[in-house]
């Protein structure tokens, strides 16, 4: 078991962070990578919804054909040097498609017919799960190509945000021929052709020829995409179960968060992956050895100053409840794993100047503190 994130890092291709909307797990997987990067590693990071400053630190958009490298310059100035390197990538479902078609779809006329067809331009609304399918259709591709030592992807805040796990029993459910056959001209016996015109024209009457017409089109030429992708899954669901790969678990203080933490962490173990650690972040444990200030004021002091520590001293109250509250959780969680999985806590922080700042900062604790221990 890997007893630091240098350790995590150096011996996985892959590490996916899972967590509630909120924990700061968008941040934490791009300073896991920036972690990494300073080892020397090559290391992408994928990403799904970075906030506005997060995507200007990483120098992505969304719409990129390709991971976009940090220059030489930002990455030394952040402590990067040869071999190290870090690109960023944010995970655009309909970009993911689109190459598949192009990968799959050696008629141009037929992807030409499919990029406009209006149900494909809403394809990731459409199909369910659609986040989940290109995500792990882009790790493939990366892995297969082997340009990175390391991936590190940020999932949806979800609880079905590892619901990629089981996508090829979901991916054949969704390409069942007898629910396409309702739908797509029948070419076979006399009585299979005369059931398609009767739905066809129940269709017509539904939502008009057009529409109709449209949807057998996305039908016809989408259950190639989806069944390319189905193959790629299969293979990557055996790749999520080995060695390579190791789930983060992140989450907050928060109730809502632990619990969807322990919901991943159950979710992981029936599915038989390894789970690489469970990060407590921005916790007050770590004040929990400040001392309580409880100085008397002295007796000559005015009545506006014995007021202003007054109300001093209820915030101090209130926040130590925090401070013991973080701690006490953070024991419990050390319990909970009994040293089988790490457990890293990080600190509650001050917005930092940049984006760029705040990572460095947090990769600085990730690669310093110790598995098991409070910074």
């Amino acid at each position: 078991m890997s007893h630091s994130i240098a350790d995590l890092v150096r011996s996985r291709r892959v590490l996916v962070c899972c967590g509630a909307g909120g924990v700061g797990k968008t941040t934490l997987a791009a300073s896991l990578a920036l972690s990494a990067a300073r080892l020397g590693l090559r290391v992408l990071a994928i990403t799904v919804d970075p906030s506005k400053r997060l995507a200007e630190a990483l120098g992505v958009s969304a719409h990129q054909m390709e991971p976009v490298a940090l220059s030489a310059v930002r990455l030394a100035a952040v402590g990067v040097k040869p071999p190290g390197a870090l690109s960023a990538w944010m995970l655009d479902p309909q970009l993911v498609c689109d190459q598949v078609v192009r990968a799959v779809t050696k008629d141009p006329e037929s992807q030409e017919r499919l990029r406009r067809n209006r149900l494909y331009q809403n394809v990731s609304t459409l199909v369910a799960g659609m986040h989940e399918y290109t995500a792990v259709e882009a790790l493939h591709g990366f892995v297969r190509d082997d340009r990175y030592d390391l991936v590190v992807l940020d999932t949806p805040p979800s609880r079905d945000a590892i619901r990629f796990l089981d996508t090829p029993s979901r991916a054949n459910a969704f390409l069942d021929p007898r629910i396409f056959s309702f739908f797509l001209p029948d070419k076979g016996s006399v009585f299979h052709r005369a059931g398609t015109a009767v739905i066809n024209k129940i269709l017509d009457l539904g939502v008009g020829k057009e529409s109709r017409v449209e949807l057998q089109d996305f039908l016809s030429l989408f259950q190639v995409i989806l069944a390319h992708l189905s193959r790629n899954q299969e293979e990557m669901q055996k790749f999520f179960a080995s060695e390579q790969v190791a789930f983060l678990l992140v989450t907050s203080p928060a109730q809502a968060a632990v619990d969807e933490a322990e919901h991943f962490e159950a979710r992981t173990r029936e599915l038989g992956v390894r789970i690489g650690g469970y990060v407590l972040n921005q916790s007050l444990a770590s004040s929990a050895q400040l001392p309580f200030p409880e100085k008397a004021v002295p007796p000559d002091a005015g009545s506006v100053t014995r007021s202003a520590v007054a109300k001093l001293q209820t915030l101090a109250q209130l926040e130590n409840h925090s401070v013991q509250r973080d701690a006490t959780l953070a024991l419990t969680l050390r319990e909970h794993f009994n040293g089988q999985v790490p457990l890293w806590v990080m600190p509650r922080f001050t917005r930092e100047q940049t984006a760029l700042d705040a990572l460095t900062r947090l990769s600085d604790l990730l690669l310093l503190v110790p598995f098991g221990s409070t910074p």
